[in-house]
C-alpha cells in the first residue's frame, strides 16, 4: 500500500487498525509527550470534560513516514506518542522566526 495522496492517508489514518495501533503506543508511552520526558518536562493528555470538545494534546508520530517507509506503518516501534508543539516542530509546521520590526543598534 502507498500512502502518497491525501485520501490514501485519511483512510489509513481512520482505519481500525491504526486506531488500535495508535491506542497501544500511547498506551506504553504512559500518555507523555516522550520529546517532553527527554527535556525532562511531563506533558500528558487531556481529559474528556462532560458537554466540551476533548482538546488533543498528544499525537502519535511515525517515526519513519509512511509515505517513504509504508511497510512500518502498522509497527509499534516506528511509533512514539508526542505533544503537538514537538509533533509540528518534527515536521516544521506552525512555528515561523518572526522577522525583526527594526534593528537594534546598539551604541
Amino acid at each position: 500500500m502507498t500512502y502518497s495522496t491525501p485520501g490514501s492517508k485519511k483512510k489509513f489514518y481512520g482505519s481500525k487498525e491504526w486506531l488500535w495501533l495508535r491506542w497501544q503506543a500511547m498506551k506504553r508511552d504512559n500518555f507523555e509527550c516522550q520529546q517532553c520526558k527527554r527535556e525532562g518536562r511531563v506533558t500528558i493528555d487531556s481529559k474528556k470534560e462532560e458537554g466540551k470538545k476533548k482538546e488533543i494534546v498528544l499525537n502519535v508520530h511515525h517515526k519513519k513516514e509512511i509515505e517513504t517507509h509504508p511497510e512500518l506503518a502498522l509497527e509499534i516501534d516506528n511509533l512514539e506518542t508526542l505533544c503537538i508543539t514537538h509533533h509540528n516542530i518534527v515536521h516544521g509546521k506552525g512555528f515561523k522566526p518572526k522577522k525583526k520590526k527594526w534593528n537594534d543598534e546598539k551604541w
